[in-house]
């Protein structure tokens, strides 16, 4: 990339989003314990086939995790096993919450950060999942978006068929 071109593109407003699941007749205290622990994330996500401790305990922050496997829509198609190592920045057991940011990977995902939250509702609970993030070459905020919420959509799923099978 040309320098005039990278000082423009550093320049642009990061990509903000928001995706949500809702979870039909399960209680949020049954969904929190999957998402909170931070090193299982391989269970529910689609196409991520990696999830390893690299560094701290499980939900604690400051904790370590690396997560390989997923194609995204900047593969075209190629071989590339994609990979991030994200870093737990906060959880609130209270709130059901946790922030995490990508600190090294081969996605080009600059700057990422995100939240993940599960909120009761009257006839079962809802994920909720925030990021933001510098813009991405290749790839267009719709992409990041559909990536994202047909994810969570799949983690969902699987997330109320384990629970389910509990039952």
């Amino acid at each position: 990339m040309e320098p005039a071109n990278q000082m423009v593109h550093e320049h642009q407003p990061k990509w903000e989003g928001k995706a949500c699941a809702e979870l039909r007749g399960l209680k949020a205290e049954q969904v929190w314990p999957l998402l909170e622990d931070f090193f299982s994330l391989n269970k529910w996500f689609p196409t991520l086939t990696t999830c390893l401790p690299v560094e701290g305990v499980s939900g604690q922050p400051g904790c370590i995790r690396y997560c390989a496997g997923f194609k995204t829509p900047a593969n075209n198609g190629d071989e590339i096993v994609n990979w991030t190592k994200q870093k737990l920045l906060s959880i609130d057991q209270s709130e059901l919450s946790f922030s995490y940011s990508i600190v090294d990977g081969n996605v080009g995902f600059n700057s990422y950060v995100s939240t993940v939250k599960v909120v009761p509702m009257e006839d079962g609970c809802m994920i909720e999942w925030w990021y933001e993030v510098e813009p991405v070459e290749g790839w267009r905020l719709e992409d990041l978006d559909s990536f994202i919420g047909s994810g969570l959509q799949v983690m969902a799923k699987r997330m109320e068929e384990a629970l389910t099978v509990a039952a």
